[in-house]
């Protein structure tokens, strides 16, 4: 296969004109949403001196999703997503504004930091699955798994401007402009959202508006736990993201504690850890297919890497140690979300990418708590190796239970099994 063959698969999606449209406007937004990432959670390490404290911004943060992340799906089954999305861009738009005035005036309390974090929380139970669900509209089906993982290129590519930018300011002029930079950003995500031709979105079966909230979740819910393919994905994660994905308040503390460093390596690291993830996207892209083997092989590769950053004291050991990480976390995330909206019939796409997001944020309050806590008590080296074994083990068990069912059967999905 040529190399112009490859890139012509890869990219694919973006002939669809809603589709580019919303890749462009998510290029600038978030670059900004990274930029906020990184410097809330150093603005908290400058106000408090204390890792636990990163852990209680992770509480703030996805503790909405934790108790109402169920319900949110639900919302996305019945009504217009575009319009939600404008709804909640406009949502995150005057949040970061508000944080950004607390940051420039000096005023800032870290409560104040907690209280914007919990609002974000509160409209992300929203936006993720409505994000999440949109796309099958802008491309349709067939071009669904490569849209999913220039999705997660995207996110991933931010991951590697946004922080190194914002590693940068924050040296220069502090975290003020990075939180100014990400209001201004989701301006761009609303404008592609209002120049979107609503007769191009490809349809999809909406839920019945009679039905209550708390009974079309229980449908979700019980549809989930009879389905092997979508329990075993979700099984899965639930582990690998309560005790393992906490970069959020592992990066900062490993930079300022383990690595005694400021906020330029800071941004650094966290930017090579995205380029490992950019690269795992677009080979998620190039596949063209949801497969069983790259889901296990990206949850492995992730777990395994982070064992071996947990007795690692020197910057150059750790970069490279995280792109490799980078390029398995992404590889692994991008598969499971491309299993799961391939198995699941559309009136339950939302409730299920629902649960996708309840597993992956709802329990980001509990795994940050002990991340901060396991680098309170024996640093980020107990923090990694806890971390590391319990994803080594969420695989195997994994590995078991699509052997025993000799892949993940789907008729629209192809398995490497």
């Amino acid at each position: 296969m040529s190399v112009a063959s490859a890139s012509s698969r890869t990219f694919r999606s973006l002939r669809r004109r809603n589709y580019r449209l919303y890749f462009i406007g998510q290029v600038v937004s978030l670059t900004g949403t990274w930029m906020q990432n990184v410097a809330q959670a150093w603005f908290v390490v400058q106000l408090t001196h204390s890792p636990l404290a990163v852990g209680i911004l992770a509480v703030c943060q996805f503790g909405p999703y934790g108790l109402f992340g169920l319900l949110g799906g639900t919302i996305a089954d019945r009504l217009n997503q575009r319009r939600m999305l404008i709804g909640t861009q406009i949502a995150f738009l005057m949040s970061a504004t508000a944080l950004a005035v607390l940051a420039l005036t000096g005023h800032a309390a870290v409560w104040e930091v907690y209280l914007l974090a919990a609002v974000n929380g509160c409209v992300l139970v929203l936006d993720t699955p409505v994000r999440q669900s949109f796309t099958i509209q802008m491309v349709g089906r067939a071009e669904l798994p490569n849209a999913i993982a220039l999705n997660s290129s995207l996110f991933n590519a931010s991951r590697i401007v946004g922080p190194a930018v914002a590693g940068t300011l924050i040296a220069v002029a502090g975290v003020g402009l990075c939180f100014l930079f990400n209001a201004a950003s989701f301006l761009a995500v609303i404008a592609a959202l209002l120049l979107m031709r609503e007769a191009e979105l490809f349809p999809v079966g909406r839920d019945e508006l009679r039905k209550s909230v708390l009974r079309g979740a229980a449908e979700g819910l019980t549809y989930a736990w009879r389905s092997p393919p979508i329990r075993t994905v979700l099984m899965m994660l639930l582990a690998i993201s309560t005790i393992g994905i906490n970069f959020n308040v592992l990066l900062p503390v490993l930079t300022s504690r383990t690595l005694m460093s400021g906020p330029e390596v800071f941004g650094i690291i966290s930017a090579v850890f995205g380029v490992g993830a950019l690269c795992g996207a677009l080979t998620s892209a190039s596949l063209g297919r949801a497969s069983t083997r790259a889901l296990l092989a990206g949850a492995v590769g992730f777990s395994v890497g982070e064992l071996i950053l947990a007795p690692l004291h020197t910057t150059w050991a750790v970069a490279a140690v995280l792109m490799v990480t980078g390029f398995a976390f992404s590889l692994y995330s991008s598969q499971s979300n491309s299993v799961l909206q391939l198995t699941v019939p559309d009136r339950l796409r939302g409730r299920i990418l629902g649960l996708y997001g309840y597993v992956f944020f709802g329990t980001a309050p509990l795994g940050g708590l002990l991340a901060g806590w396991l680098a309170e008590v024996g640093g980020t080296q107990l923090a990694f190796l806890v971390a590391g074994a319990a994803g080594v083990v969420a695989a195997a068990c994994g590995a078991l239970a699509i052997h025993r069912r000799r892949g993940i059967p789907s008729p629209a999905m192809t398995s490497a099994a």
